[in-house]
């Protein structure tokens, strides 16, 4: 067994996200595009975007590493019409995952679990198309829900359904987890807001208020080591003692909560690469990218070794509490 990095904090990296495009066919209003900003340009492929060899030669090394995860990502990373191929040719080791706003899905789910995709996440914010139309921008409401109908179908459930939640979809909350509870095949990711990375602290709402909503109502509440989250299950009290807990009546419900938590931190075991082929040891910064260069095994090789020696817990080290209980700059990283 290949022996995983571990950063100076004890953490080992056991996933990486990679963004296999910037353009995207939504223009959701909280979109910080994996930490870069609102990078996206125009819907044809742009030359910057990683090659498919550029991808699956990563994908190689980190392998090498005890990488034993990957997840696709955008912008929106079904617009690759390499999609397909790049999964084809991920590492047998990994387990492959995507996170994608669903509309693609519909023609294109089955090849895509042919080619090896194991997981898909889907983007959606509110089960009100109005609502839907406000947030992204988009009228493409319904093919969202066909595009999770049919992963579904194809074989990839229980289909994640992510939703971010603020000012503009606490409301719909409930109904969502009703949603889950009452769909077999279907799960719920709920999003923490993140007002540091979109410009718009307005919009936050207190997430530990629907923690404590879900803890009233789950029939149970299961922790999760990965990133220290907790995962309700929700829904009908007879199928608790079901075998499964994904049984029908019961919606497994888990919030991604990563604001000022320094506990979600502290159990990061993630890299990301940027659809430039840029390492990137933490969302929440672009002070710690690396280039992988011309990308050469050797280079990338030497560049996820240096990126992982980098990586720093954001709160708790990067950012820590001063007397008043503000989040700073640690002195120590300053100019590093």
């Amino acid at each position: 067994m290949p022996t995983p990095l571990v950063d100076d904090f004890g953490r080992e990296v056991t996933g990486v996200r990679v963004s296999l495009t910037d353009r995207c066919n939504f223009d959701c209003v909280y979109c910080h595009n994996e930490g870069l900003g609102d990078t996206r340009g125009p819907m044809d492929p742009q030359d910057d975007e990683m090659s498919t060899d550029d991808v699956v030669r990563f994908l190689e090394v980190a392998a090498d590493f005890g990488v034993d995860a990957v997840k696709f990502t955008g912008g929106e990373p079904m617009l690759r019409d390499d999609l397909e191929e790049i999964i084809r040719r991920t590492p047998d080791s990994m387990e492959t995952s995507m996170t994608t706003n669903g509309t693609f899905l519909p023609g294109r789910a089955e090849d895509l679990v042919d080619a090896g995709l194991d997981r898909v996440n889907v983007s959606q914010d509110a089960l009100d198309p109005e609502a839907f139309a406000e947030i992204t921008k988009s009228g493409a409401y319904e093919q969202v829900l066909e595009g999770v109908r049919c992963a579904v179908d194809a074989g990839l459930a229980p289909v994640k359904l992510n939703m971010v939640v603020f000012e503009h979809t606490a409301g719909y909350v409930e109904g969502m987890v009703e949603h889950v509870a009452e769909n077999d095949g279907l799960q719920l990711q709920l999003i923490e807001y993140m007002p540091e990375l979109t410009g718009r602290p307005e919009w936050n709402i207190d997430i530990q208020r629907v923690h404590d909503w879900l803890s009233e109502i789950a029939v149970r509440v299961e922790h999760r080591e990965m990133h220290d989250r907790k995962r309700y299950y929700v829904g009908d009290a007879d199928a608790a003692s079901a075998a499964s807990p994904d049984a029908a009546g019961l919606g497994m419900v888990e919030i991604v909560d990563p604001v000022e938590n320094d506990d979600f931190c502290a159990n990061c075991g993630r890299v990301r690469v940027t659809h430039e082929g840029y390492l990137k040891g933490c969302l929440n910064r672009n002070d710690d990218l690396k280039s992988m260069g011309e990308m050469t095994t050797p280079e990338i090789r030497e560049a996820f070794r240096e990126v992982v020696s980098d990586r720093v817990p954001y709160y708790g080290e990067y950012l820590v509490e001063n007397d008043r209980g503000e989040w700073e700059i640690n002195e120590e990283y300053i100019g590093a």
